[in-house]
């Protein structure tokens, strides 16, 4: 198929720490552009959109150069945001990651670039993608975890991505793992988000360096503890440091107790973990698979994969391509 016959289609990934912008043909075959920046969450919703749309066009532009297409052949924009949002309307009603509230994220977007736009959250875009060309695929349900700045979920159900009656199934970081544990930035107490997400493992870090046990995490950093991150704890664990390795144990056994409950619930073919906690490898997974192994019932763990994500940096992209298809009908 030439160029100039072929539909393109701009996907978003808009998370706390980065946005991903990537153009893919319809049919999902490869990835021609990807322009990635920080998220800088600090500029606030305007400044924000405003990359968006810069990194939108210099993937349009991109695309352009590589394959000979013209503008005629971008068809729109899928937008994978954190929620909760209203997929109706456009807009993006709260995000606790980047304190926007009631934001029209979706007709920002699509103005300033003059395509049409529909937007999903971020974690169903992640899970969608993994499904479509990823981890998933030929799977007909499927629970996909983000686990980044936030953690996110995603729902395949009967092979369709699950919405719920208000849109808002799948926020699988804010289910409860102690009622009376940590706060989480939602407002709630003991959300698997609090304990296992990137900012979450960095602060159970520093918590344990508390006491007399030594670690390499001070060296890693400089002596500037404020600096340890999730991917400096799985390094410290990963050199064999004591201390770093029992934080990636808890981090498994707070996952696997979530991971056990969406199993007795949704019974899934497929458990996919996408993120940057996913660098762990074995030393996350092994325990994790052991976790839920103890907790869910023999029949649904008899039928589940548990398995890192296939598209590292690109499920939410490939997802949000495929989010507007759905809409647009392409």
């Amino acid at each position: 198929m030439s160029a100039s016959t072929t539909t393109f289609v701009l996907g978003v990934d808009l998370g706390g720490t980065n946005i991903v912008v990537g153009a893919m043909p319809a049919d999902g075959s490869m990835m021609h552009a990807v322009r990635s920046e920080p998220t800088r969450a600090e500029d606030g919703a305007d400044g924000v959109t405003a990359r968006i749309v810069r990194l939108i066009e210099d993937c349009i532009a991109d695309t352009i150069r590589i394959t000979g297409a013209t503008r005629a052949n971008f068809a729109g924009v899928g937008i994978g945001a954190p929620g909760p949002l209203d997929r109706e309307t456009g807009i993006v009603l709260i995000t606790p990651n980047l304190g926007w509230t009631d934001y029209p994220l979706r007709d920002r977007v699509s103005n300033a670039v003059n395509l049409p736009a529909a937007l999903d959250n971020d974690a169903n875009c992640a899970t969608l993608g993994e499904w479509w060309i990823g981890a998933a695929r030929g799977s007909t349900h499927a629970i996909g975890l983000t686990i980044g700045t936030g953690i996110g979920g995603g729902l395949i159900l009967d092979g369709k991505l699950y919405h719920g009656a208000s849109g808002i199934a799948g926020e699988l970081g804010h289910t409860s793992i102690d009622a009376n544990g940590r706060r989480c930035k939602c407002g709630n107490y003991g959300c698997l988000e609090a304990y296992a997400s990137g900012p979450a493992i960095a602060v159970r870090a520093r918590e344990a360096l508390g006491g007399d046990e030594t670690s390499l995490l001070p060296a890693l950093v400089h002596g500037d503890l404020d600096r340890i991150t999730a991917q400096t704890v799985f390094e410290a664990a990963e050199r064999g440091d004591q201390l770093a390795r029992h934080v990636v144990r808890d981090t498994a056994h707070f996952l696997g107790t979530g991971i056990a409950n969406l199993l007795n619930i949704f019974n899934p073919e497929v458990v996919v973990i996408a993120g940057g906690v996913t660098q762990a490898g074995d030393a996350l997974f092994e325990p994790l698979r052991a976790e839920v192994r103890r907790r869910a019932f023999k029949p649904a763990v008899a039928v589940c994969r548990i398995v890192p994500g296939e598209l590292p940096g690109t499920a939410g992209v490939a997802g949000a391509v495929a989010i507007f298809k759905a809409w647009a009908g392409v």
